[in-house]
């Protein structure tokens, strides 16, 4: 999104996230359809609580790390291999994958007021996590969930670090005003991002 634009902007896609037994935490956002393209980043959160965001280049890391908070913004190559129900992502400090169930759709359109004040009251107290707020550089945003999946199997590889065993996530995993969910979970959803006077 571009510094003062106010036209709602919509991000269609996955996040996808996990926890791992080595205290990792990583979130895959894989975007299908958006202003910028399809595209796809990992948000990494070490066990230390540093954040790292690795993106596939300097345009969308600055875009993501101005709507997030990263302690370290890495721009690599990204191979992307994914289906239905896996994705596997690549890149210059190693590899993550991750494989997901049959996915619960959530098939009718729900309007903003609904998800930032109904809906956010189920997301905090099911998965502890929020479905509306404003990022940090002051925009509002809103997750318009449209289908929850259980993750069956995950793999971590990046720069040393390995794991095969899912793990929950902790809150020291929260890059915005919303932490991902406590489960590992693939979540299609629909981002929308605004302007805060929208």
């Amino acid at each position: 999104m571009r510094a003062g634009k106010k036209d709602n902007e919509i991000f269609k896609g996955r996040v996808i996230s996990s926890g791992f037994a080595t205290g990792d935490m990583v979130v895959i956002g894989d975007w299908k359809d958006s202003p910028h393209g399809p595209f796809t980043n990992l948000m990494w959160a070490k066990p230390d609580g540093t954040r790292v965001l690795i993106a596939p280049s300097r345009e969308l890391g600055d875009f993501v790390s101005s709507l997030y908070s990263f302690e370290e913004v890495i721009v690599s190559r990204m191979e992307i291999e994914r289906s239905d129900k896996s994705i596997d992502v690549s890149c210059d400090l190693g590899r993550v994958s991750m494989e997901w169930g049959m996915t619960i759709p959530l098939p009718f359109s729900r309007p903003r007021w609904f998800i930032a004040n109904v809906e956010a009251l189920f997301a905090r107290l099911f998965f502890g996590t929020k479905t509306h707020g404003t990022t940090r550089n002051g925009l509002k945003e809103w997750y318009h969930v449209r289908g929850l999946s259980r993750m069956k199997s995950v793999m971590l590889d990046l720069d040393g670090r390995s794991s095969n065993q899912m793990t929950g996530m902790a809150p020291s995993a929260c890059f915005g005003f919303s932490s991902p969910p406590r489960m590992p979970l693939s979540v299609r959803v629909d981002s929308h991002i605004a302007a805060a006077e929208s």
